[in-house]
């Protein structure tokens, strides 16, 4: 079978949350002080956080700025209107990857204060990354709430399924799922515009059969 068509399949997209490995949770008042910590750096001029770039994140109603720094993208979801920071998204480098996976691949994670969760915030600004052309992989745990953000993209983004053993990944055909599903070596890629599973293949030495 061409393993550009073999990604994942329906069936494994229906995980039960409970049998997932789960991230650790932040407590709502804990993340609220941080986000506002971090409002205020972005208001006070001369910080590095200040006069960040706007990016055409599809959602109404919020404003969003990047920054990268050492290889590694943030996206703040600013609401202007109620002049406060909704949250924010970091597309992490994977110290797991090899130098070649690295330059393609990076993990996201969001924290958006309790007020915005649930709204597809964290849906939109995945989309924008995949759009430009860039994938994502997961990291070694996800929330309930994370994979199925996962699940709702692979409808319209392609997913497939790999190991990441010694800096290394090896695509994962869909016959193997059921008992390598909830191993911490298999991660779940996010292909962006204009990638397939063969250019991962030759750009970062994903294992196909």
């Amino acid at each position: 079978m061409n393993p550009a068509l073999a990604l994942a399949p329906a069936w494994w997209r229906q995980a039960d949350p409970a049998e997932l490995r789960i991230d650790v949770s932040h407590r709502p008042g804990e993340l609220v002080d941080e986000l506002d910590d971090l409002y205020r750096r972005m208001r006070q001029p001369g910080h590095r956080l200040h006069g960040l770039a706007p990016v055409p994140v599809d959602f109404p109603g919020l404003v969003f700025r990047h920054r990268e720094a050492d290889g590694e993208h943030y996206v703040y979801a600013e609401d202007a209107m109620l002049g406060r920071l909704a949250g924010y998204t970091v597309f992490n480098r994977l110290v797991e990857l090899g130098r070649r996976a690295d330059r393609h691949l990076r993990a996201p994670h969001s924290k958006y204060a309790p007020a915005y969760q649930r709204r597809g915030i964290a849906g939109a600004v995945y989309r924008w990354w995949l759009a430009g052309g860039r994938c994502l992989i997961s990291g070694a745990r996800q929330s309930p709430g994370a994979h199925a953000l996962w699940q709702a993209l692979g409808r319209t983004h392609a997913l497939a399924y790999a190991e990441l053993r010694d800096k290394r990944l090896a695509y994962l055909p869909p016959e193997e799922a059921p008992w390598r599903r909830d191993d911490f070596s298999t991660r779940m890629i996010l292909l962006g515009a204009g990638w397939s599973l063969e250019r991962l293949r030759s750009s970062a030495d994903l294992r196909l059969p």
